[in-house]
């Protein structure tokens, strides 16, 4: 039992029709908008550097099939008939860059040269996937430009 009286599973299956109700007339941008913007509520108070290495080691521990991290990914990258995914923006825009933010600094400063060179040729290399030669100029100008700036 919970502190309001109710055990685990009636306080869940209240938050799904509450959330039912109230997403009804939403539209999928302005979901996206709320989860981004929800997401640093649900960090406070938690240490991300002690969280994130145990959940992604459950995450990626568990068989394919069992709801481990290729299951999980696979859902929330597909996103629904209805809509788009939402998780790759809310990933990219959100998450990564706050992740990023926390880590670094625990990174010994002769270790993040090369870690950086790594993420930002995968970046590159994943961010020019499927363009001509002109888009792919452009958006390393354009990578350049940020740089320098």
């Amino acid at each position: 039992m919970t502190m309001s009286g109710m055990s685990k599973e009636e306080m869940q299956g209240m938050m799904r029709e509450i959330m039912d109700k109230m997403f009804t007339n939403v539209t999928v941008d302005d979901r996206k908008e709320i989860m981004i913007s929800m997401m640093d509520k649900m960090r406070e108070g938690i240490n991300m550097k002690e969280m994130m290495p145990k959940m992604m080691m459950g995450m990626m521990s568990a068989e394919e099939g069992k709801g481990g991290m290729k299951d999980m990914m696979a859902k929330m990258m597909q996103g629904g008939q209805e809509h788009e995914a939402m998780m790759p923006e809310m990933m990219l825009k959100g998450m990564m860059p706050h992740c990023i933010k926390m880590m670094m600094p625990a990174i010994s400063k002769n270790k993040r040269s090369d870690l950086v060179s790594s993420m930002v040729s995968t970046l590159m290399e994943q961010a020019s996937s499927g363009m001509s030669d002109e888009e792919k100029a452009a958006l390393v100008a354009k990578v350049l430009d940020t740089i320098k700036a």
